[in-house]
């Protein structure tokens, strides 16, 4: 392949002998490219959703001869010139893990504020320069850290997380800001994750794309639907996702498809926005070298044919994908060694003093070169250069260098001075705007079009996770029916005034309670929006704006349901007027909420301070509505936050909507009762209700809300129009906050080291020194701390792996596993099955490393989960041998298994993880020295010394491939080593690092071990003795021996009919050809059929079944462990707490939300009731106060259930499979480390809490106060809400429920309804435990205390002539209570209804002084029963074999059977 020598534009094809270099690997129907106007029928751009086999060149021929000849579409093209190209970024690449303790260390803020002030800047690039033109392909190579991915996003205008960018860099005639404000859409950059919304199907996923990135003028005057269509079916058939069509896409919860076809889906939804200039980072990561290279032919003729420019960056680049690009850059520590043809590469580093090695491709040799240890030197008679600072100066002397300088001179004439470039690409992307699309928009769809595109987006994620719908609309209705019981038809006295509040307050509050529960999945679904904001798809506010008007129509289902059965079960004023503005007011409220809520979320970047805000936030907004403490009760200081708070204008309005028409009667007349009945005149009577009027019996509810709260019936529509405002301004909040906070997400990549470690100082000198010629390849340092591959010799052997097999220190194998005629099969969710694996046999003997290999979907990983026994679903049938012999019982215990997600706990460090791995799979035996000791020579055998106090989640990815196989060998497996893709996203030089480390396992331990394996290079291929090849269905194509050089396994291919296989050509690549795999190859034979009737298939069982007489002849293999864990489970538990309370230590930002959460509650609270007098309303204040502290605890448990969950997922995913420790000393360990933190964030709640509400500060009373809300409080809310989360799938689900159950604690604890007005739920009153938390906590706080009313509080009326107050009402005081404070008077009495608090608590409330250690004793009982739900509800949701659901209908499905039985047998 060489480099185009003349660059002017000219009618495709422009290289047609790229073409035939690769369309032998195509398939393609015909090679006639040469079309007539007669060849283009409609049926050019339909069909495609068809089998049948699909020719792209074809498509894009016939497709760009419709676009010459169409009028209304102008072709642009797009390429990039760089040059003196420098990058920097903020920060050092290593620093200290931070902690509790650094985060409150009076030097580290110094430190954090000196970095503010003076950031550190490192360089990322240096030196760059060159050119990509249209048509042309970039491969981008270097190391991990090299500086690949920051070279991509540089050249595709991704730049906001650099720094700096100085030199020149020019798209085209156009500048970065032009193209980023203009033209952000034309360029594209493909990260290597793959992040979708889970729920949406495949189609939905790409018909977005389509649709978001579709122009105005379209060929043939085709509509947008069409267009949409087109699209979408044709990269369907590119990428071969046809039959996942209507697949979800799924995540690590959401089952949906594999991880190679999710891959393509990332991959097709680039392509889907039309681009110019493609940057596709890590492009083949994840999918079968058969997919791999169809994916990159297909970037070649789309490239050909609509002149793309595409960069590149591919980790084990094969050489006929190699092949297929034009140029190549290849970068060592951030500097341009190379940049030219891509032909002429593999050249200039063999004449600049290395040599590959054997069968090296192009593309693994170009990276071995920039590896000290990977490299292979030549002997010649010039200096060799060895550092990246002696590479890059060597180039720049090179012809090619001046060869590329011409290119870069040639293309800044032709486009970059041009002064048409610019107008022209303006005419072409003004055309594909729409009609009301703003003509400098980088988006080319309106913003109406892009809101309803959002909306359909939005409701299909709601149908996608339906049962999330269902459960919030079940959670309001009953919600609604158990609030309507319990205050189930007031009755029209004023005994119902203060429950008709509560119920106002508490419809209100609920919907603002539910909504935090959308806190964390707002914040996962955050990535996926700011990659398709830099794809140009749409503003991030659309999205905020499709959300809520999608959300009004679910809000008003929910809420209709909610008001009318609450408002009609609660007998509120029956007319309709009324009933329209309380529905009204509750829906205005909700959605102004709803929008408070999400513009926090958009305020933050974190889940924890979003939570913690949103808590205080529901504190200040309760406390300050009106109802808890009357706003003419407030302090002045804190009185202004009343006008801030919508609620309070909400409850305002709903109050007086309600009272205005309420004339009740008195449920109290003083005097009354014996003595006074029938002989009391009404003159001489008073209602004790606020409102009351001496001499009549009924109270003006309108009268008692103005005085008791300060409310007019007058404010009723201004205040509508106050909360309108509010949620206009909220919801601007969210779509401002929204647009501008996601545009600024991005991460530094930064490796942290555990504090105290001197590994940092180590990594930064290395940075300093990386290019000091004097270091030379001989820096030991700069070997151990990258880790680096072997330095390879001419033979392409290891010299020097850095991961080193003791062969003194590994158990001796000599066991030997196999498996026969296994089957898999699946239920789907349409009640047909499927089978996953067909008849598979082999073995995997010791010292014999086994590839399994297949393309994506074949079933690779799930037979490594059926041979390691880690299905939990579906039917298996066959048999699993050792040594013919069934397996052990622990089985999982002594067999290791590497997952390919590398899931570890991300801040424990590497060694800690290692000895964590050690001290609970390797038995008690073995003393704790011998385990860590073996913990440091695993660390050295996977060469991880330098990283062995670094924290895993932030290691990159060998890193954390290495961390993974360690963590697995330190626990000594006797029996086989499974592992999944352990080389998927690794450079060639990391991926041979790891398969010759697990070569040596095999040669020097003995180890048996069984290893999928994706896109491996003829070299690493080699490495391999024996393969199990599978197509998809799960079918055996090969089970045998490679031989030499692949010579058996290629003779048995081309001895049964197979193409030859070329000298030059990958034998990895050949089989997957040969037998059809990749997106749309087939195969011209059934390979499964061929291998059943094959002379090696009849050899395979015939070996298998000599394994087993020989294994039967000797005793089975015994369990190694005498129980199912290998250490006790105290142990376990006390290992668990100590791993638990480090990562939270290691978690500032959790643990400092939590803290401040109960410091500025407890201020709040204590500054709203400050200083609350000894009068009635002053120890209603305290009991509110109280009873507030109570609501913290909504924000507390929903932080807590993220950790908790995250931890139980890092156990259902590796850690139970392994049988590492038991999941009730998970749950056990996940409870003693969570009670420390909230004991000390609830006494620190105490303290600002207790003085200022002016408490009696005696020891006896202060300190059971404490005990209770200072110790047993966070015990009860810890243990909730961990019971809770043990039922919920996600984090999600877990704070719905979580608001749900906490709802019933705050109606059924007797404040928001007295206990004597709860009727039939007075039950739920004894088994509520804020009923017993609230009435020790407020028993305590005023019992035995005198009541002295304030002044507005005596209940004044006249006595009848010629009696004193004392004579008329002392009969009446001596049997209800209450004192008169002037007796002798005769004109009019004050009478307070209250003398003592025992009588306002016990009169009112059903709590008494006596009751407080009993309370005590009952609530500590529920913090048991918590801990015991935690366990339960843990066991039936998520650790029990097979689902709950599942098991209900085998039972239902029994019952029948039983049924039909009986039946016909009477």
């Amino acid at each position: 392949m060489s480099i185009p020598q003349s660059h002017k534009q000219e009618p495709i094809p422009e290289k047609p002998s790229r073409s035939e270099a690769f369309r032998d690997r195509r398939s393609f129907s015909s090679p006639d490219i040469e079309l007539t106007a007669d060849d283009i029928s409609d049926d050019t751009l339909d069909g495609l959703a068809n089998e049948a086999p699909f020719d792209l060149e074809r498509f894009l021929r016939r497709f760009m001869k419709q676009r010459d000849k169409a009028e209304n579409v102008v072709h642009r093209e797009l390429g990039v010139y760089f040059k003196d190209l420098h990058v920097t970024g903020l920060g050092a690449s290593v620093s200290h893990q931070p902690t509790v303790g650094s985060m409150i260390d009076p030097r580290n803020i110094i430190h954090a504020i000196n970095d503010v002030r003076h950031p550190a800047v490192r360089s990322i690039l240096t030196g760059f320069e060159g050119v990509v033109r249209p048509g042309e392909m970039l491969l981008v190579l270097g190391r991990p850290g090299a500086g690949c991915s920051s070279f991509l996003k540089t050249l595709a205008n991704h730049t906001s997380e650099f720094h700096g960018i100085s030199g020149e860099v020019r798209f085209s005639s156009l500048t970065p800001d032009a193209i980023e404000k203009h033209y952000r859409g034309d360029v594209q950059y493909c990260p290597e994750d793959d992040v979708h919304f889970p729920t949406l199907t495949v189609e939905e996923t790409l018909r977005f794309a389509s649709k978001t990135r579709a122009p105005k003028n379209r060929l043939e005057g085709r509509s947008r639907k069409e267009f949409e269509k087109t699209v979408v079916d044709l990269l369907m058939s590119v990428f071969g996702l046809r039959a996942q069509r209507d697949t979800k896409v799924g995540d690590a919860w959401v089952r949906g498809v594999s991880g190679g076809e999710k891959k393509r889906v990332s991959l097709a939804e680039v392509m889907a926005t039309r681009c110019l200039l493609g940057a596709w980072d890590g492009a083949t990561t994840g999918l079968d070298s058969s997919t791999a290279l169809e994916f990159i032919q297909s970037l070649r003729i789309a490239t050909d044919a609509v002149r793309m420019t595409t960069i590149v960056s591919i980790y084990q680049a094969g050489e006929s994908l190699y092949e297929l690009f034009d140029k190549v850059c290849v970068i060592y520590e951030g500097k341009m060694v190379y940049f030219g043809p891509a032909n002429k590469a593999r050249q200039y580093f063999i004449d600049l003093g290395y040599e590959p090695a054997n069968r090296q491709t192009t593309a693994d040799f170009l990276v071995a070169v920039t590896d000290p240890n990977g490299r292979i030197p030549r002997a010649v008679s010039h200096p060799v250069p060895r550092t990246s600072t002696e590479f890059a100066e060597h180039f720049k002397k090179h012809p090619l260098a001046q060869q590329n300088k011409e290119d870069m001179a040639l293309y800044h004439s032709e486009y970059v001075e041009s002064s048409t470039k610019e107008s022209e690409y303006r005419r072409s992307a003004m055309m594909e705007h729409a009609k009301h699309a703003r003509k400098g928009s980088p988006y080319v769809v309106s913003l109406p079009m892009q809101a309803r595109a959002l909306m359909v987006r939005r409701w299909q994620i709601l149908m996608g996770r339906w049962e999330t719908v269902v459960l919030d609309m079940t959670v309001f209705l009953i919600q609604a029916i158990i609030m309507g019981t319990v205050f189930f038809r007031l009755k029209n006295n004023t005994s119902t005034f203060f429950s008709r509040g509560g119920v106002l307050f508490f419809a209100i509050l609920f919907s603002a309670l539910t909504t935090m529960a959308e806190i964390p999945a707002l914040f996962s679904q955050r990535p996926i929006v700011l990659r398709q904001f830099r794809a140009a798809m749409y503003h991030p506010f659309a999205e905020s704006a499709a959300l809520t008007l999608v959300d009004v129509p679910m809000t008003l289902a929910q809420l209709t349901v909610f008001c009318i059965l609450l408002y009609f079960f609660v007998g509120l004023q029956e007319s309709a007027g009324q009933f329209f503005i309380f529905y009204l007011f509750v829906f205005a409220m909700t959605i102004t909420m709803k929008a408070w809520f999400r513009a926090l979320t958009a305020a933050f970047h974190q889940p924890a301070p979003a939570q913690t805000v949103a808590g205080m936030s529901i504190l200040l907004l309760t406390l300050y509505t009106g109802y808890t403490i009357p706003q003419p009760s407030m302090i002045g200081a804190l009185r202004w936050i009343t006008y801030i708070n919508p609620l309070k204008y909400g409850f305002e309005a709903i109050m007086m909507n309600e009272m205005h028409t309420i004339h009740a009667e008195c449920s109290t007349l003083i005097p009354q009762g014996p003595g006074y009945d029938g002989i009391v005149s009404i003159d001489n009577q008073v209602c004790t209700s606020v409102g009351s009027q001496p001499g009549q019996s009924t109270v003006s509810g309108e009268l008692y809300a103005h005085l008791s709260f300060g409310y007019a019936y007058s404010h009723l529509w201004r205040n509508f129009g106050i909360v309108c405002v509010f949620g206009i301004a909220f919801v601007s909040a969210y779509w401002i906050l929204t647009e501008l906070n996601t545009r600024s997400v991005h991460s530094a990549s930064v490796t942290w080291f555990k504090r105290g470690s001197k590994a940092t100082k180590a990594f930064r000198q290395q940075e300093k020194s990386s290019s000091d010629p004097e270091k030379g390849e001989d820096n030991t340092t700069t070997s151990s701390v990258n880790g680096s591959a072997p330095q390879g010799n001419a033979n392409g052997h290891p010299k020097d792996t850095n991961m080193r097999v003791d062969s003194t220190t590994a158990p001796a194998m000599t066991d030997i596993f196999s498996w026969q005629h296994l089957e898999y099969t699946v239920p789907l969710s349409d009640g047909s099955h499927r089978k996953l694996l067909d008849d598979v046999s082999g073995f995997v003997a010791p010292g014999k490393l086994t590839a399994l290999m297949g393309e994506s979907g074949a079933g690779k990983t799930t037979l490594l989960n059926v041979l390691a026994e880690r299905t939990n679903f579906g039917v298996v049938k066959g048999d699993r041998f050792v040594n013919g012999h069934a397996p052990p019982q622990d089985f999982g215990a002594q067999t290791g298994y590497c997952q390919q997600q590398d899931t570890h706990l991300a801040t424990q460090t590497v060694r800690e993880a290692l000895i964590f791995s050690a001290m609970l799979r390797q038995p008690p035996s073995v003393p704790l020295k011998e385990k860590e000791d073996y913990a440091e020579k695993c660390l050295e055998m996977c060469g991880l010394e330098a990283y062995a106090d670094a924290i895993v989640g932030t290691l990159n990815v060998e890193m954390r491939k290495r961390t993974t196989i360690a963590v697995e060998l330190v626990a000594k497996p006797r029996l086989l080593l499974f592992l999944d893709e352990p080389t998927s996203g690794l450079d060639s030089q990391s991926a041979w690092a790891i398969v010759a480390f697990l070569r040596e396992l095999a040669d020097k331990a003995g180890q048996a071990i069984l290893c999928t394996i994706h896109q491996p290079s003829g070299e690493l291929f080699q490495v391999f003795d024996r393969l199990l090849l599978l197509k998809v269905g799960g079918q055996t194509v090969y089970y045998g021996d490679l031989g030499y050089n692949s010579s058996t396994i290629i003779e048995y291919f081309q001895r049964n009919g197979a193409r030859e296989c070329k000298t030059e050509e990958n034998p990895a690549e050949y089989i997957l050809q040969v037998i059809g795999a990749g997106a749309n190859a087939t195969a011209d034979r059934d390979w499964h059929e061929i291998w059943k009737a094959a002379p090696e298939s009849v050899a395979l069982q015939e070996e298998i079944d000599r394994i087993h007489a020989e294994g039967r002849q000797r005793p089975p293999v015994e369990a190694a462990l005498d129980k199912k864990y290998a250490t006790l489970w105290p142990y376990q538990v006390a290992t668990l707490t100590r791993r638990g309370m480090q990562s939270l230590w290691r978690s500032p930002t959790y643990i400092i939300s939590k803290i401040a959460l109960n410091v500025v509650a407890g201020l709040f609270i204590g500054f709203t009731f400050f200083k609350s007098k000894d009068s009635i309303q002053g120890t209603q204040n305290k009991l509110f106060s109280i009873f507030m502290g109570c609501v913290i605890s909504v924000a507390v448990a929903q932080q807590l259930q993220v950790p908790f969950i995250t931890m139980r997922d890092l156990y259902e995913i590796r850690e139970r499979p392994s049988r590492m420790y038991s999941w009730t000393a998970l749950l056990t360990s996940q409870i003693l480390g969570e009670i420390p933190w909230n004991i000390f964030g609830s006494s620190l709640f105490f303290l600002c809490w207790f003085w200022t509400v002016g408490y009696e500060s005696t020891a006896r009373r202060a300190g059971y106060m404490y005990l209770v809300q200072g110790v047993l409080f966070p015990l009860y809310y810890t243990t909730v809400g961990q019971a809770i989360a043990s039922m919920a799938p996600n984090t999600q689900i877990a704070a719905l429920l979580f608001s749900f159950t906490f709802s019933f604690v705050l109606i059924f604890n007797g404040v928001l309804q007295p206990f004597s007005h709860l009727g039939w739920w007075q039950w739920m009153y004894h088994v509520s435990p804020y009923t017993y938390l609230i009435e020790g906590l407020l028993s305590s706080a005023v019992g035995n205390q005198d009541i002295n009313c304030a002044s507005v509080e005596f209940v004044r009326l006249t006595p009848p002539a010629g009696q004193t107050c004392s004579s008329y009402l002392q009969p009446f005081v001596n049997a209800a209570g209450g004192y008169i404070l002037n007796g002798n008077a005769t004109d009019e009495c004050a009478y307070c209804p209250f003398r003592t608090t025992n009588e306002f608590l016990s009169n009112n409330f059903n709590m008494k002084y006596s009751h407080r250690w009993r309370d005590v004793g009952i609530f500590v009982g529920f913090i048991w029963i918590n801990i015991g739900f935690i366990f339960v509800l843990s066991y039936i949701f998520r650790f029990r074999e097979g689902s709950v659901i599942a098991s209900i209908k085998r039972r239902i499905e029994r019952f029948k059977n039983r049924k039909s039985l009986s039946s016909s047998s009477s």
